[in-house]
C-alpha cells in the first residue's frame, strides 16, 4: 500500500482501524510532512513579493529545502508501514530515527520566516514548528521502543545522546517561534 497516492481519508481510516500499520511511526512522518508543507506554503506566498525582495534568494533556498523535506516525510509515511510489516527491528528503528533527524532539519527553517516570511501567514510558521516538534517527539518514542527491543547498548547510547541534544534545540526553537509569533499577532 502506498499512502502517498491515497486520500487522507483512506490513511486516517486505516490508522484508526484494527490494523498494526499504519501506526504511530507513519503518523509522526505525516505530522512532520504537514509542518514542512506549511513552511512551503508561507514561502510560496512570500517569494516574488516586492516587500520581501531583499530576501528572495534565501527564501527560494529555504523553499527548496522545505519541499525536499515534505517529499521525504511523505515517503517515510509509507516506508514506516513497510518497515513495521517486515518485522525487522533495525528497519523499524531506522525510519523513525530518520523522521526525527529530518524534523530537526525542518524546524531550523522556521526562525528565518519570522522576519522574512509573509507576515499574513505568521501563525502558520508557529503551527509548522509545533507539527515538526510533534513529529520529532512521536518519532522518538518509536525509536526508543525499537532500541529497547534491539538490546544494543552502544547503539542505544549513541542514538539517545543525539536525540536528547536535538530535542533540546527543537523545544527551544518551537517555544521561541510561539513567543515571537504571539508578539507579532498581539502587537
Amino acid at each position: 500500500m502506498s499512502y502517498k497516492q491515497e486520500s487522507i481519508k483512506k490513511y486516517l481510516d486505516d490508522l484508526a482501524a484494527k490494523m498494526p500499520a499504519p501506526g504511530g511511526g507513519s503518523a509522526a512522518a505525516l505530522s512532520a510532512a504537514m509542518g514542512a508543507s506549511l513552511i512551503s506554503m508561507v514561502l510560496n506566498f512570500t517569494v516574488g513579493k516586492p516587500k520581501y525582495a531583499q530576501y528572495e534568494k534565501e527564501l527560494r533556498e529555504i523553499l527548496e529545502k522545505s519541499e525536499q523535506l515534505r517529499n521525504e516525510f511523505l515517503r517515510l509515511v509509507d516506508l514506516d508501514v513497510t518497515a513495521y510489516k517486515s518485522k525487522n527491528i533495525r528497519d523499524a528503528l531506522d525510519v523513525p530515527f530518520m523522521v526525527a533527524r529530518l524534523c530537526f532539519e525542518g524546524i531550523k527553517l522556521c526562525p528565518a520566516l519570522i522576519k522574512k516570511g509573509n507576515v499574513n501567514l505568521i501563525s502558520d510558521v508557529a503551527v509548522a514548528a509545533i507539527l515538526l516538534e510533534a513529529g520529532f517527539s512521536s518519532a522518538r518514542f518509536n525509536v526508543e521502543i525499537n532500541l529497547k527491543m534491539l538490546k544494543d547498548k552502544k547503539l542505544t547510547q549513541s542514538i539517545t545522546k543525539e536525540l536528547s541534544s536535538k530535542e533540546k534545540l527543537i523545544k527551544k526553537t518551537r517555544l521561541s517561534m510561539e513567543v515571537k509569533v504571539n508578539e507579532i499577532i498581539r502587537g
